[in-house]
């Protein structure tokens, strides 16, 4: 428990110093603050159902957080925040790209009932008994296909 007092109390005085605030600042905290809207989106949308996810743009976003990823950790001073905020949307991103496969790609969609055919033997029998008077000599049968 003294080690957690310690930690509480270390973390504590490092808010106090004007480092920092200068962080708080900066676009090194605020760039990735504002990013964390990009995961967090992709994480309320896995309780959607999978017709709405953009395969395009899943993919598009998956790439940039990996290019983004590379700079955060690249760049002097490292952005920590920054690399961690695109590793979550990396693997967010990932399960929708998962469900986008799987729901389009993968037998996820369940198989629509079949719609009736018409041949043109009951074409021209519809024809005959659905039409109004007045459109039987047009050529456009009028079909019914119950739906």
């Amino acid at each position: 428990m003294a080690a957690v007092a310690a930690l509480w109390r270390r973390a504590r005085d490092y808010m106090k110093t004007k480092e920092f605030r200068e962080y708080l600042m900066s676009t090194h905290f605020w760039g990735p603050v504002a990013n964390w809207g990009l995961p967090l989106a992709a994480f309320k949308d896995m309780n959607a159902p999978p017709d709405i996810i953009s395969g395009r743009m899943t993919t598009a976003l998956i790439f940039y957080s990996m290019a983004f990823m590379r700079f955060a950790y690249r760049v002097q001073p490292r952005n920590l925040l920054l690399m961690a905020c695109h590793g979550t949307n990396v693997v967010a991103q990932s399960v929708q790209a998962g469900r986008y496969l799987i729901h389009y790609y993968g037998g996820g969609t369940t198989a629509a009932p079949a719609a009736p055919t018409v041949t043109a033997a009951t074409a021209t029998t519809t024809t005959a008994t659905t039409c109004d008077p007045e459109e039987a000599g047009s050529g456009q049968p009028a079909v019914n296909l119950g739906l």
